[in-house]
């Protein structure tokens, strides 16, 4: 017999409510870390196309941001797990404020280098940051009320990640793409050498302005949740982490959850990556100039952003009355639909179903987080680490599409930039057959595990 599925009437005074005692004013300030690495993410996106055209690189070598980005958070995330499992959880987003900080000032000796590595190495250290942050405010969230509505609280935290991440990207378009030299990339590969640092001084004296921003936005949030009684997770004693991930993987909805995220995150990056390679091709084949094409595919992007926001919110609210893995079904195979517009139109009308493919990716990575979560009581801490390692598809999966893009070859028409997004379109089939085994497990079959 089915569980009642669409009885989710819970009253939302219980959001942020547990055992008598609520958890608004830290609710708020951990959601506002969330705000900052939705900012940091779609911040660095854009960038990749800017360090392309900067350092005189192919997209392949440009990606290479995403790379450092998102190794940061697979190899710290257990260390991460280690330590709020020793200290706390508030312990654990003070240390990843710090990292993070230290590594978007590091952009400033960056700058003075000159090369391309130091800009790596700040990306680095600063997601070793954000990967603390993640670990300990993701599962802080979940703790931060009752199990039943933690899916809920989880996605409207990330619905304030999403409009971080809206202002990040229009302050990669007002304070970075639209100030930096309209030279195009060709153009840039004709300079001497001397005319050539001339330009690359003065873009990159622009590009460090928003991790300055974050670097000063960190100490001072840092210093606000130091000074805040904040909630205490339950003491339990612990197992060891390796005891723990033993026992995380004998359940069959937490191991195919990480998978999901792996391909959640890959989807995304890929998505927000590329769009400024995707919208420029189509732009500049209609006879636009390389640097108005990247402009207007920021602002395509941008309106991405927007629906995806939009769509975190409603979402969240569609959740009380549909299941979780039933809402991410649907929603990946719609995905799956605009994915396959991406490829195949080749006009405008590829770039208008890539700012649709942003309203279904809203919901999937709090949703995949909190199923794969549930019923897993002590082990949240390290099983959520375990989900945020899962970003590396972040930094594995933008390469792969990025060498099909510089391979320049056309298959049956398809350019081979719409052929790349080949490569989220197979990452939603894993989300959506996730979310469909999910559903059946604990609504058909009623097993939790």
């Amino acid at each position: 017999m089915l569980k009642q599925p669409f009885k989710f009437t819970l009253n939302t005074n219980d959001l942020l409510k547990k055992d008598g005692v609520s958890y608004l004013i830290p609710f708020i300030l951990i959601t506002l870390c969330f705000a900052l690495w939705g900012f940091a993410n779609d911040t660095t996106g854009p960038i990749v196309k800017a360090f392309s055209k900067i350092f005189r690189m192919n997209v392949t070598e440009g990606s290479m941001v995403q790379v450092a980005y998102f190794l940061g958070y697979f190899s710290m995330t257990l260390p991460a797990a280690y330590f709020i499992q020793r200290y706390s959880f508030k312990a654990g987003v003070l240390l990843g404020l710090s990292l993070f900080a230290v590594g978007a000032l590091m952009f400033i000796p960056a700058r003075s280098f000159g090369y391309y590595t130091p800009f790596l190495v700040a990306y680095f250290i600063s997601t070793c940051g954000l990967s603390f942050l993640e670990t300990s405010s993701s599962p802080y969230i979940y703790c931060m009320g009752p199990e039943e509505t933690a899916t809920q609280r989880l996605n409207l935290a990330q619905a304030f990640n999403s409009i971080g991440a809206f202002i990040g990207m229009f302050i990669a378009k007002d304070l970075v793409q639209a100030r930096m030299n309209p030279m195009t990339s060709a153009q840039r590969f004709e300079l001497t050498s001397a005319q050539f640092d001339i330009i690359k001084e003065h873009d990159l004296s622009i590009v460090i302005q928003p991790y300055i921003l974050m670097g000063a936005f960190c100490i001072l949030l840092l210093v606000i949740i130091r000074i805040t009684k904040m909630p205490v997770a339950s003491n339990t004693p612990e197992k060891s982490i390796l005891m723990t991930i033993r026992e995380l993987m004998t359940f069959k909805n937490y191991r195919e959850g990480v998978v999901a995220q792996f391909f959640y995150i890959g989807a995304q990056v890929t998505c927000w990556t590329f769009i400024i390679q995707y919208g420029t091709h189509i732009f500049m084949a209609e006879g636009m100039a390389e640097k108005e094409a990247e402009i207007m595919s920021q602002n395509y992007n941008i309106l991405a952003m927007a629906f995806f926001t939009v769509s975190r919110f409603v979402c969240t609210f569609f959740l009380r009355y549909i299941p979780a893995g039933r809402l991410l079904c649907i929603l990946a195979i719609c995905a799956i639909a605009f994915t396959g517009g991406v490829i195949f139109f080749p006009d405008r009308n590829g770039i208008y179903c890539l700012v649709a493919v942003s309203a279904c990716m809203s919901l999937m990575f709090p949703t995949i987080y909190g199923v794969a979560l549930h019923g897993l009581g002590s082990k949240v801490k390290v099983a959520g680490a375990g989900l945020i390692m899962a970003i590396i598809g972040g930094s594995v999966l933008p390469p792969v599409q990025a060498l099909i893009i510089d391979t320049n070859i056309t298959f049956l028409g398809i350019p081979s930039v719409n052929l790349s997004f080949l490569i989220p379109l197979i990452c939603f089939v894993v989300i959506a057959i996730y979310g469909h085994r999910s559903y059946v497990r604990q609504y058909i079959w009623k097993i939790d595990e």
